[in-house]
């Protein structure tokens, strides 16, 4: 039997470049990438992002505090604009950490002290904390800390989970920081890490600095959750 002369034909990939092309497009706006929004627009919206919704869910914690410090290690709960606070904080008093449900609302904050079952009006101030009503507050909570950031530059996109966020950083003043953490050091500047999802929203943050004063640096992270939560959050 004569083998065929004929030419064997070449798989042609022409067809499948542009979906290739495609793929890598997609995989590079996923995580790597960057974003050509300019920074200061994007904390800005943020920030109206964040002042304009009924509630959100709120996490502020620390891994630690310096020896001897009396402060927050730990706030979740529901925000809202009313303002008022319901979660819990978890504080460190006399080297000692406590966990206390706190709600706060019409400028009073409320706690269930340990050992109690009832709760009582308290100051947060002599436990380290601030009102966590505040933390809702436009001009002086923590969507203030989006604008009042300077030297903002933007970072790569970073894929956590099925979101992909924006960084940003930037410093943070001092006198920012402490209209939400009263204890923080006004003269100071605070280094921070935002990260923005793709719907123009503050997701989280890592800043650091003298938040007690002179007692050294403490690295706090705030997540955000649950926007557009609505919860009617009443004196108990």
């Amino acid at each position: 039997m004569t083998a065929s002369t004929g030419h064997r034909r070449t798989p042609s990939w022409r067809p499948l470049a542009p979906s290739l092309l495609l793929a890598v497009l997609v995989l590079v706006g996923c995580g790597g990438g960057s974003t050509t929004e300019d920074p200061e627009d994007a904390l800005a919206g943020a920030k109206k992002a964040l002042d304009d919704t009924s509630g959100v869910t709120i996490s502020l914690e620390t891994a630690t505090l310096p020896d001897g410090v009396d402060g927050i290690l730990e706030a979740n709960g529901v925000g809202t604009h009313a303002p008022a606070f319901d979660g819990e904080l978890a504080v460190s008093v006399d080297d000692l950490s406590v966990k206390v449900p706190v709600v706060a609302v019409e400028g009073k904050v409320f706690a269930k002290l340990p050992f109690t079952q009832k709760f009582v009006d308290v100051d947060p101030g002599d436990y380290g904390a601030p009102d966590p009503a505040d933390l809702m507050d436009p001009a002086g909570g923590i969507s203030a800390w989006l604008t009042a950031a300077t030297g903002v530059e933007a970072g790569e996109q970073v894929r956590e989970g099925d979101k992909v966020l924006t960084t940003y950083d930037g410093t943070v003043p001092g006198t920012a920081i402490a209209d939400v953490i009263p204890s923080a050091d006004s003269s100071a500047r605070f280094p921070a890490t935002f990260r923005v999802d793709d719907d123009g929203r503050l997701d989280s943050a890592d800043i650091s600095g003298p938040f007690y004063g002179d007692q050294g640096t403490v690295d706090y992270t705030l997540t955000l959750s649950g926007y557009g939560t609505q919860q009617d959050i009443t004196a108990p």
